[in-house]
């Protein structure tokens, strides 16, 4: 299997290395998690005054450690006084009782530890109360555009992007060698992400229900989507729910990292907004293999890569309103606001309008710009930068 080496979010545990924080690594299933901490325990072991303790506890090799107390012993006993020593486990959720264990660790304070685990028990909304708060998250994500075109370096930029659109950043399903069994790869982590991180956890009856409101969010990308209107859409004379179980679900849904939820921002107001949030797909391959070939409408999905690429890049992303128009994301960096609208063609004169009659209504002095598919430099219009999607997602 070819192997990117993750060059960011290595960097970003190279930063806190040493930081008496226990680091978490946390994302959607099968986004590699696992690879990540094994390049971590790489670079640590370059250093002749590093002692790396690595566990992987869905091994067979370690499948004695699934005893709190032994793991504990395991650990214990490789301890190196004379050197700096660092804890790498992976899948801690195996280990029985691994909260007790990891917070005695930290307590010790002799090891600088690392984790991965399942969704279902290292949700982001549980690691303060199972950490008592002394956690630092990092968020992975499926494969950027940038990480596509590393894995298939041969690819023009264009035709690199039209295969990315398709096939997503699931990097496990570019071992298959055609679209169907890719895509049964993909849907098969929907489903485990379903029932383990949501149905197991929450002791969910209503399958049904779950699945419905996911196909639901997939086919609404890039619309403004309320808990009523949910529940409104999927209650029929035979079927009923309420916005409280909708809301639940819709929560667990995002808990588990299969989507991503974006509150509305009053650019005029300067306030947030609670009503009518925008639901986003960690990866729009997810779409393609639960709905097929049902219309999607492009633009949405280009508003779902750029939401996400975003989140990449560490931007707070809110989705904007001036009085009746709306911004597709206000992206806040440092306090810097940016104003972005996506577009699949631009070309003609009335779609460009649509798009940049609202940033043009932006009377402050933060950056603008629109992202579409232009397969063009880029170019300025009233100051509003305007940019390919394929390069803005390469070359940033």
């Amino acid at each position: 299997m070819k192997i990117i080496k993750r060059e960011a979010y290595l960097n970003k545990l190279i930063n806190v290395k040493d930081v008496p924080d226990i680091k978490v690594i946390t994302g959607i299933r099968r986004s590699g998690k696992s690879k990540l901490l094994e390049s971590l325990a790489d670079y640590l072991n370059t250093e002749k005054n590093n002692n790396v303790i690595q566990v992987k506890l869905n091994l067979k090799e370690f499948e004695t450690l699934l005893n709190g107390d032994k793991l504990y012993s395991y650990v214990s006993n490789r301890f190196d006084k004379n050197k700096n020593n660092y804890l790498l486990i992976d899948e801690i959720q195996m280990c029985d009782g691994f909260e007790k264990i990891i917070n005695s660790f930290y307590e010790e304070e002799k090891y600088d530890i690392y984790l991965t685990g399942s969704n279902a028990f290292l949700l982001s909304s549980d690691l303060a109360t199972l950490f008592r708060g002394r956690i630092y998250e990092l968020k992975i994500f499926p494969f950027s555009f940038y990480e596509f075109m590393e894995y298939y370096p041969n690819l023009d930029i264009d035709i690199g992007f039209d295969a990315y659109f398709k096939k997503g950043g699931m990097s496990g399903s570019y071992l298959y060698r055609n679209d169907s069994d890719s895509l049964k790869y993909i849907e098969g982590i929907v489903k485990t992400t379903v029932v383990r991180d949501i149905i197991e956890k929450y002791k969910i009856g209503n399958e049904d229900l779950l699945r419905m409101i996911y196909e639901f969010l997939m086919d609404a990308i890039g619309s403004e989507t309320s808990i009523r209107n949910i529940a409104n859409s999927l209650t029929t004379n035979t079927y009923k729910t309420n916005d409280k179980t909708c809301g639940q679900y819709l929560e667990y849904l995002c808990r588990s990292f299969l989507f991503y939820s974006f509150q509305r921002y009053d650019i005029k107001g300067k306030k947030y907004l609670e009503s009518n949030k925008k639901y986003y797909l960690s990866d729009i391959s997810f779409r393609n293999a639960i709905l097929g070939t049902r219309y999607a409408d492009r633009g949405h999905l280009f508003e779902n890569m750029v939401a996400i690429e975003l989140l990449r890049r560490g931007y707070e992303v809110y989705i904007g309103k001036l009085y009746e128009k709306e911004i597709d994301f206000v992206a806040i960096k440092g306090g810097i606001k940016t104003y972005i609208q996506v577009s699949d063609d631009i070309t003609n004169q009335s779609t460009f309008e649509r798009e940049v009659n609202p940033l043009i209504s932006i009377k402050d002095s933060f950056p603008k710009m629109i992202i579409a598919r232009t397969k063009q430099d880029e170019s300025q219009y009233e100051g509003i930068r305007i940019v390919d999607i394929a390069r803005w997602l390469y070359n940033n």
